[in-house]
C-alpha cells in the first residue's frame, strides 16, 4: 500500500488539524495489509496516530488514520455521546466505540451515518445529515451548522492537503510529515 494514498487522503489528520481520515485501498492479501499496517503504526504511533482497518471486502480495505487524543475529546461531547448511544454504542471508550462501528460497518451496505463523528465532524453536520435536513453547504461534509467555521477548515484542509503532497512529491517522508500531538 503506498505512503501517497495517506498522503493524498490523510493529510489533515496527519498535520493535526483533523481527528480523523478514511480512504479505501486495494489489498490482494489480510496478511499484506496487517504487514503495512503494522509498519506505519510503528511510524505514526510515535506521532500519536494510529492507523486500523475498518472493513475488508472484494479485496479492498477502508483504512482509518485517526489521533486518539482527539477521537476521545470529540466522542466524549454530550451531543456526540447520545447519537452513538442511538444506534448502540457504548461510550466509556473511543476503543470500545471504534469496534461497535466495525460492526456496524459490516452490517451496513453504506456507511453508517454516524460516522462523521469519527472523523471529527461537528455533532450539529452529523445529526443534520441523520435527520435529512436541508444542508447549508457542502465540503469535506455536509454542513448544517457554522458555515464560516466549515468554509474556514474546508480552505485549510484543501491547503495543507496540497501543500502535503508537494511536499511528499519533493521526497519528504510519511514520518516527516507527521506533525506529533500535543
Amino acid at each position: 500500500m503506498p505512503d501517497e494514498l495517506v498522503i493524498r487522503h490523510c493529510s489533515p489528520t496527519l498535520a493535526g488539524l483533523k481527528t480523523a481520515n478514511m480512504f479505501v485501498c486495494p489489498c490482494e492479501s489480510n496478511e499484506d495489509l496487517r504487514s503495512e499496517l503494522t509498519c506505519w503504526n510503528r511510524i505514526l504511533c510515535k506521532k500519536g496516530l494510529r492507523v486500523l482497518p475498518l472493513r475488508y471486502n472484494d479485496k479492498k480495505a477502508l483504512i482509518y488514520l485517526y489521533r486518539p487524543s482527539k477521537l476521545k475529546r470529540d466522542l466524549e461531547s454530550a451531543e456526540a455521546c447520545n447519537m452513538l448511544k442511538k444506534c448502540g454504542y457504548n461510550c466509556d471508550s473511543p476503543e470500545r466505540c471504534i469496534a461497535r462501528l466495525r460492526t456496524r460497518l459490516s452490517e451496513c451496505k453504506d456507511f453508517p451515518h454516524e460516522i462523521g463523528l469519527f472523523l471529527g465532524y461537528p455533532p450539529e453536520d452529523v445529526k443534520g445529515f441523520i435527520e435529512h435536513r436541508p444542508c447549508k453547504m457542502t465540503g469535506f461534509w455536509k454542513v448544517y451548522g457554522d458555515e464560516n467555521e466549515a468554509k474556514r477548515k474546508f480552505d485549510q484542509f484543501r491547503k495543507c492537503s496540497k501543500v502535503y503532497y508537494n511536499c511528499w512529491c519533493d521526497g519528504c517522508s510519511l514520518e516527516r510529515l507527521a506533525v506529533a500531538s500535543n
